[in-house]
């Protein structure tokens, strides 16, 4: 019986090990940044929970941690551009420095949105930490990565945190699916 984490369709693109040397990176860079504050860590759900439960961890400051869930997307697999707020911060953010915490960025359509949301609130900073950048769909280009852990392919990508069809999360790596319709 084939495993989920030995799934003939994946094609490791990021190790475990790999990622948990740049979310160490990661940490450590924001830990400088953000020496003498007390940053806000914004998680976007589902995807970033994985992600921001490592990267927290990397963080040596006082944080917080709010979520917030946000949809472009509804049922389609195509963005309709329209970005909905979801679930929402459960404080005020005025005079924060907030970092959302995300796992990929593709279009930046959803970000940009969010960011500007968040920025429109009175929040003294806010910054973008993601996991993973593709760029080829881009459709905001001005749209800042402020942490970055990798660039990646225009391909579709699934583990440690991203899904298909809310499958695959707990993969401790990062695979390409190669043929997307057997996911």
């Amino acid at each position: 019986m084939t495993t989920e984490f030995e799934n003939p369709n994946f094609e490791t693109l990021l190790s475990a090990a790999q990622i948990n040397a740049r979310v160490k990176e990661l940490g450590t860079q924001i830990t400088i940044d953000y020496a003498g504050r007390e940053p806000i860590l914004i998680g976007i759900l589902k995807g970033a929970c994985v992600f921001l439960s490592d990267l927290m961890r990397e963080v040596n400051l006082k944080v917080s941690l709010e979520f917030m869930a946000v949809s472009s997307y509804g049922k389609a697999q195509k963005s309709s551009g329209e970005v909905r707020i979801i679930k929402d911060l459960d404080v005020a953010v005025e005079g924060k420095d907030l970092i959302v915490v995300e796992d990929i960025v593709d279009t930046g359509l959803t970000l940009s949105y969010l960011l500007a949301n968040l920025q429109s609130r009175g929040a003294n900073s806010v910054k973008l930490v993601s996991l993973l950048d593709k760029p080829e769909p881009r459709i905001v280009k001005e749209l800042k990565i402020d942490y970055c852990g990798f660039q990646v392919p225009n391909k579709f990508v699934v583990g440690y945190g991203l899904d298909a069809a809310e499958r695959y999360r707990n993969l401790p790596f990062i695979a390409i699916v190669k043929n997307p319709a057997l996911a």
